[in-house]
């Protein structure tokens, strides 16, 4: 019996124990220290509000056409005979320069039927003159009664020579203009686009043998929407205004060869209509001797078809705040770091949004701190930590680069 009730009660007597034990030791463990967790506060990057003078510029591009162009025309019909080297797709000539000629025989021969015209009906005059003159004559010395007739005098029949002899000195003259126009010259300083016609062809009065255009000035169709007008002082045509007004400088960027070039030009004329679809207006720009050789810096010539992009210099305004494109908080609001080092929000007047930064033109002053930095949870009151930028970290008595200059909250948990 006492091993049995030692059996039942020595397990019985271990678990008490331990029950004991654990609960003296939970009674008796030491109490936590409450510590005060130090909370830091958002630390933003803040720029300066400086106004400034901003000078505008309007982006765009095109592609480079020639200011004059033409089809080079024979104006009258033969065979040709020669053609100028010049006379090449893509051939330089200057004005005045023979490009054609046209077989001349048949206008030579045209040339001398003319002159023998003529003079036959220099000699009907001279005829129809001398007898007009014996007429007269007879009849002041044989004439009685009435004034003689002009047909007696024989006066129609000499003004019919005489518009014989000017018929005749007409059809010489465009003979010998046709003889002239076998030979086709350049109107003008220029450069070749397309030859149609060679040695050999027959050519018809009107037909295209070439079709060319001058190199005195390249111009580049610039499409500028209309939101962006207020930024240039674009030659706008008016009645009775001359239409050589030189307008703003334009920079003209291309990529040639691997290398990036640049040109000069200016706002020349701007057409004279709204594009109904896309509501832009097209200005034209003028760059001068598009191929004239620059040796200093290697510029490869201003050809047709090239694309451009386009730089229009506008007007300058004075004081402007630029702001970075970070600091903007929806479409006119940003947030501004007081004395404090609270966040206040300003609504603000935007003068133009550009790709890396927004112009204001009122709603913040001058010396200003406007957060650059994303802020999640940004609330009116904020306080916040103002981050020490490089430039202000020099000196020995500064604080490191990424410290702040305000402490930190302290929060108990």
């Amino acid at each position: 019996m006492i091993r049995r009730a030692l059996r039942v009660v020595l397990p019985l007597a271990v678990v008490v124990a331990g029950a004991i034990g654990a609960w003296s030791m939970i009674e008796n463990r030491p109490q936590p220290e409450t510590r005060l967790a130090e909370a830091p506060l958002p630390l933003v990057r803040v720029v300066e509000a400086e106004p400034r003078s901003a000078r505008m510029t309007v982006a765009t591009e095109g592609t480079v056409a020639p200011r004059t162009e033409s089809e080079l025309v024979p104006e009258v019909s033969g065979r040709v005979t020669w053609v100028s080297p010049s006379l090449a797709s893509g051939g330089f000539f200057e004005k005045g320069e023979e490009l054609l000629r046209i077989e001349p025989r048949e206008y030579e021969l045209a040339a001398v039927r003319s002159q023998a015209a003529v003079a036959q009906a220099k000699l009907q005059l001279a005829t129809e003159e001398q007898e007009s003159d014996l007429a007269r004559k007879e009849w002041q010395s044989l004439g009685k009664g009435e004034a003689p007739t002009a047909l007696t005098l024989r006066e129609p029949q000499v003004a019919e020579a005489r518009a014989a002899l000017a018929a005749a000195e007409a059809a010489l003259n465009q003979a010998e203009y046709d003889l002239e126009r076998t030979v086709v010259h350049a109107p003008y300083a220029g450069r070749v686009r397309e030859k149609k016609v060679d040695v050999g062809q027959f050519v018809s009065r009107g037909s295209s043998a070439a079709r060319i255009y001058a190199v005195d000035f390249a111009e580049v169709r610039l499409p500028i929407p209309d939101d962006q007008l207020a930024y240039v002082d674009l030659p706008l045509a008016y009645r009775g205004q001359s239409a050589n007004a030189t307008g703003p400088r334009v920079t003209l960027h291309a990529q040639f060869a691997g290398r990036e070039h640049e040109w000069r030009g200016h706002i020349v004329r701007t057409e004279g209509e709204i594009d109904p679809r896309s509501r832009m207006v097209h200005a034209i720009a003028q760059v001068e001797d598009p191929y004239g050789e620059n040796n200093r810096t290697g510029r490869p010539p201003l050809s047709v078809g090239l694309f451009v992009r386009a730089e229009i210099h506008g007007n300058s305004v004075r004081g402007l705040i630029p702001v970075p494109r970070s600091a903007m908080r929806g479409e006119s609001q940003v947030m501004v770091v007081d004395g404090q080092n609270r966040l206040r929000f300003r609504t603000v007047e935007i003068f133009r949004a550009e790709r890396d930064r927004v112009l204001v033109r009122s709603g913040l002053e001058a010396g200003e701190r406007i957060c650059v930095s994303p802020l999640e949870a940004a609330v009116d009151g904020m306080e916040v930590r103002i981050a020490v930028s490089e430039s202000e970290t020099t000196g020995p008595d500064r604080k490191a680069p990424g410290r702040v200059s305000a402490p930190g909250k302290k929060r108990s948990v």
